[in-house]
């Protein structure tokens, strides 16, 4: 697959489950190049740099995570790629993954971005696959996840739960943890927004795709995800999540979007008649 390139992007990350995310990719590949972002305030990274096919970047401070994965996103463009993986670095999958999904991707030439099933190490499944959000799912979610009902009944739709994750589905927002991109995609839409410094570039990027594209949940692929949550715990990245979601919601509507509404509808009807 000498027309695959994958990045990660790197702030403060856990070097094992790092140096996991680098090695599965490069198992995975002959050839392929694999771009390390640094947005980290120190270079220890570099250590776990040992493979030629690395082409690693010390940014020597945080330019953010869609910044960070433009960087590598254009060097790929520059060498002619056709396909990117921008991957995070607590990820880890097996050896066979890429080549699937590389196959899919060939023979489904309108799919623009695959994402692959999503599962936690225990093997419980990371319901990745969402519809476009409103002010109301994303405020519900993160500040009233006591509200157990109300939100696990507000997330049966909006994480498609009632799919069962069994079948191939086209969603118009697919996780940033794992996005199988054509390159040829990119060139018509852009790269990631840059003012969208981190949470929310993933689902700007993935409609957008949408727009011109399939953008398709893959299940026969699966890969792991330790899936941090940091914003949970953390109030800086929870301050970066609500400037990310207030962006966003600035460049594509508030309560009105009838794009959004629109496209909503038609995944929800395809999904439930298994279109």
């Amino acid at each position: 697959m000498h027309d695959l390139s994958a990045s990660i992007v790197v702030y403060k990350s856990n070097l094992k489950m790092l140096s996991e995310a680098i090695s599965s990719f490069l198992a995975a590949t002959a050839v392929s190049k694999l771009y390390i972002i640094d947005n980290s305030p120190t270079n220890e990274v570099k250590n776990l740099i040992n493979d030629p096919r690395i082409e690693y970047t010390f940014n020597n401070k945080n330019v953010g995570f869609g910044a960070g994965h433009n960087i590598a996103l254009k060097k790929a463009l520059k060498a002619g790629v056709l396909y990117h993986i921008a991957i995070n670095p607590d990820v880890y999958f097996d050896k066979h993954s890429i080549k699937k999904l590389y196959d899919f991707m060939e023979s489904n030439q309108e799919v623009g971005l695959c994402m692959p099933k999503v599962l936690y190490p225990d093997g419980r499944l990371q319901p990745l696959c969402k519809l476009l959000p409103t002010p109301k799912i994303l405020i519900t979610r993160r500040f009233l996840f006591f509200l157990n009902e109300f939100l696990a009944k507000q997330n049966y739709h909006y994480e498609l739960q009632f799919s069962g994750y069994n079948k191939m589905m086209d969603v118009p927002f697919l996780s940033g943890c794992f996005m199988f991109l054509r390159m040829e995609s990119l060139k018509k839409i852009g790269l990631f927004d840059e003012r969208i410094f981190l949470y929310s570039e993933d689902v700007d990027l993935s409609r957008r795709i949408h727009k011109h594209y399939r953008t398709v949940f893959n299940p026969d692929v699966t890969i792991y995800h330790y899936h941090q949550r940091g914003s949970y715990k953390n109030r800086l990245l929870l301050l970066h999540n609500i400037r990310s979601a207030i962006r966003y919601f600035n460049k594509w509507g508030w309560l009105f979007d009838k794009e959004r509404d629109l496209i909503n509808q038609r995944t929800l009807v395809r999904i439930a008649n298994g279109i």
